[in-house]
């Protein structure tokens, strides 16, 4: 008994990274196992907008969750994302403090990820999300287009760094 119960508490304390990734997620693993902080492009010293994010893999490498903090829980998301073999894609949901959500799929290109979510509940007028993210030198680089009142506007972009 003591033995099985040793085995139960060392399966469940291992971290989530070590679990198997599945292979449709493992584009996702550069990212992963890493918190990221980040600087809005239109941040100042005077109004900051800080991001902090950790993605990580969930439900025992059948899922990436990723969690964001803008200014120390100004704002908070959270997104789980998995890999829907019927629609042939990686499916997200976004849901966040501020009573929107989002629902979208995510591909890989050229070392590049694309992600297109549809908006519910939001309240600026922002129908959908497009946003590319992709690793250059270490750096995690995030650029969002909005669709707001029928037209596609560029949204917020940052430039983050692994501090973990």
């Amino acid at each position: 008994m003591r033995v099985w119960i040793a085995c139960v508490v060392m399966v469940l304390a291992l971290p989530a990274y070590c679990w198997d990734l599945d292979p449709h997620l493992e584009p996702l693993r550069p990212f992963l196992g890493k918190v990221w902080r980040g600087e809005f492009s239109d941040s100042t010293p005077e109004k900051p907008v800080v991001d902090v994010s950790q993605w990580q893999p969930a439900l025992q490498g059948k899922a990436v969750r990723i969690t964001h903090s803008l200014n120390q829980g100004q704002y908070e998301g959270e997104t789980l994302m998995v890999w829907d073999a019927q629609a042939e894609s990686i499916v997200f949901y976004y849901f966040t403090t501020a009573g929107f959500y989002t629902q979208g799929k995510a591909y890989s290109e050229d070392g590049v990820f694309y992600f297109h979510e549809k908006v519910a509940g939001s309240g600026d007028g922002i129908a959908e999300v497009k946003s590319e993210v992709r690793l250059v030198d270490g750096q995690m680089l995030q650029q969002a287009y909005y669709l707001k009142q029928g037209e596609w506007v560029k949204g917020h972009s940052a430039v983050y760094q692994a501090v973990h």
